[in-house]
Parts: C-alpha cells; sequence; structure tokens
C-alpha cells in the first residue's frame, strides 16, 4: 500500500524521466488500418479479470468500445450523463458491465462518478476517455468555453481521483480520445489568456481536441517511473451523434462506422504488444504523425498547472 501511495503522489507531482514522445521505430506498427472493426483488432484477446472504465458509453464509440471490451471478458464500467441511459446502455451489451452517472459539465458530478467507482474497489486496468461533444455554437460553463470544459476539463478531474487505481493495475492505461482536429486549434494553441472563448469559438472542438492530446503527453512524463501509459488517438471522422449539432454542410465524406471508430480505441486500450509505449498518438491503429503544438512539453506543463488551478477544489 505505502508503494502505491508513493507511485501515485509521485505521478501527481510530475516525477518523472523525460522521455522522447513521438512516433518513432520502437512503436510496433500493425496490419489494421481504416477500415478495420474494433471486433476485428481483439479477435482473439481474453480480458477476463481486467477493468475497463469508458466514459460516453451509451452511443457511438463509447457504446462499441463498451461492448466490445465486455464482449472480451472486462468488467466495464461505463459512464454515461444519466445513471439512466447508462443502465440502458450497458442493458444492450453481454458481459460485465456497470452503469455510472457522469456529466462532465458539473465538477460535483465528476467527483461523485470518481467516488462511485473506487467503491467498487478495484484496479483500473483501460481508463478510456472517450465521452465529448461539437457545438456549433457559442456556449460557456461558469464563464469557460463548454467544450474545454466537457472534453478536457472534465476528464482531467475524473483522471486525477482514479490515477491511483490505474498506477495499481498490473499495466493500466490511459487512452485518451483526441482528434486529427487539433491542427486547426486558434493561433498560439490554447489560449491560456482567454478561456471564454468569444474569439475562437468556432475553433472550440480542436482547441479542446488539442488540450486532450497535450493532457495526454504529459500524464505519460508523470507516469514515466510507473507501470502505467497514456496514449492520446485520433478516431477519424465518425458517424455518430456527436454531430448532432452541426449543420449537414458540416459533416465530411467517407464516415467511418461507430465499430470502425472504436476500433483504435480498442487497439489502445487492449493490445499486448503496446504494454510498454507511453506518449505515442495513434490513428488507425498506428503511430501518426501529429501537429508541433500537440507535442509541445511546455505548453503540455502548462496546461497542466492552468488545468490544476481550474479544478483545484474538485482534485484529491
Amino acid at each position: 500500500m505505502q508503494r502505491r501511495t508513493f507511485i501515485y503522489r509521485a505521478a501527481l507531482a510530475g516525477i518523472a524521466v523525460q522521455l522522447p514522445i513521438g512516433a518513432d521505430a520502437e512503436t510496433p506498427h500493425s496490419e489494421f488500418n481504416r477500415d478495420s472493426t474494433a471486433d476485428e483488432v481483439t479477435a482473439g484477446l481474453n480480458l477476463t479479470g481486467k477493468t475497463a472504465v469508458v466514459t460516453g458509453c451509451n452511443s457511438g464509440i463509447g457504446f462499441e468500445t463498451m461492448r466490445v471490451l465486455a464482449r472480451r471478458g472486462a468488467h466495464v464500467i461505463g459512464t454515461a450523463r444519466t445513471l439512466e441511459k447508462g443502465k440502458e446502455a450497458c442493458g444492450k451489451v453481454s458481459g460485465k458491465t456497470t452503469p455510472v452517472a457522469l456529466e462532465l459539465t458539473d465538477f460535483d458530478s465528476v467527483v461523485a462518478c470518481a467516488n462511485v467507482i473506487r467503491t467498487l474497489n478495484v484496479n483500473i486496468d483501460m481508463l478510456i476517455l472517450n465521452a465529448g461533444i461539437i457545438l456549433g455554437d457559442w456556449q460557456q460553463v461558469n464563464g469557460i468555453e463548454k467544450q474545454f470544459v466537457v472534453n478536457h476539463l472534465g476528464h482531467f478531474i475524473l483522471t486525477q481521483r482514479l490515477l491511483d487505481r490505474v498506477t495499481s493495475a498490473a499495466q493500466g492505461r490511459v487512452v485518451v480520445v483526441g482528434s486529427g482536429n487539433h491542427r486547426d486549434a486558434p493561433e498560439g494553441g490554447i489560449q491560456f489568456n482567454d478561456l471564454s472563448g468569444r474569439d475562437w469559438y468556432r475553433r472550440g472542438y480542436a482547441h479542446s481536441k488539442l488540450a486532450n492530446g497535450l493532457f495526454s503527453l504529459e500524464l505519460s512524463q508523470r507516469l514515466a517511473r510507473t507501470r502505467a501509459t497514456s496514449n492520446c488517438l485520433t478516431p477519424g471522422p465518425v458517424d455518430t451523434n456527436i454531430r448532432r449539432d452541426l449543420p449537414a454542410s458540416a459533416t465530411p465524406p467517407n464516415l467511418k462506422s461507430p465499430t470502425q471508430g472504436a476500433a483504435t480505441v480498442c487497439y489502445v486500450a487492449t493490445q499486448p504488444s503496446l504494454a510498454q509505449v507511453n506518449g505515442e498518438y495513434f490513428a488507425d491503429c498506428n503511430p501518426a504523425p501529429q501537429s508541433k503544438q500537440q507535442t509541445d512539453r511546455a505548453m503540455a506543463t502548462k496546461l497542466w498547472r492552468m488545468s490544476t488551478e481550474l479544478t483545484r477544489r474538485h482534485l484529491i
């Protein structure tokens, strides 16, 4: 127990060796591609005895991720905005699932969700940060642009409150669902001096996805002396209801199906060959290039510090 506590505190404090980050020759490549499905990339795996937390389990990529992980034997703790939606989604899945309510705009709800998960007294082998929103207009939560709150800050709190359960697992993995849209973030990257979104809300989704990538980057550094890892991925453009608030003209062609979108999520969460891969970025089940901003360690560290200040009251 003392060792676990030390590891957890070290991870939060950032006591870590500075290791190279990014795609390189040591990161395994796979035979999977854009058309692969979550069922295909997990074929033959036995996840019995493992526990996964999947946020946004009630639809789209989150539901497919939960379905496939449960099918392979994992106990999946699925979160949804309401317990009713979580129960409905879990009821459609074969295997062991547990629904938990999580409203990412409400930090008290995030804390309550983490507390419920902690009462289950299990190590977390896979913490999959999937839930998210895309908005077509300017919305705020307590003066902060809403997509940044939901897609980044809510998950930041959840991860902090569950990190000791991840580091206690035999090989815990934090899997951050980002996006290739991170390249379209506002000029300068994270808008540290104005999080209101007033002047950049049209790039708010990209801004929040850049935050996801930078969060994963910084977390990977803080986990470097533990058994746990943090990796980010883009599922690619997927046909899910996350696009419900956007006009039809904003829908790109050749969308993936939800089970194709969940493929890279499940691959990064379960592939045995990735056990030692930390701080990587994936697309179509393979390491992928990313923008200079998303590999900017100084920006990642600054984002972590600012996120801590914004959420301090809700952290452990």
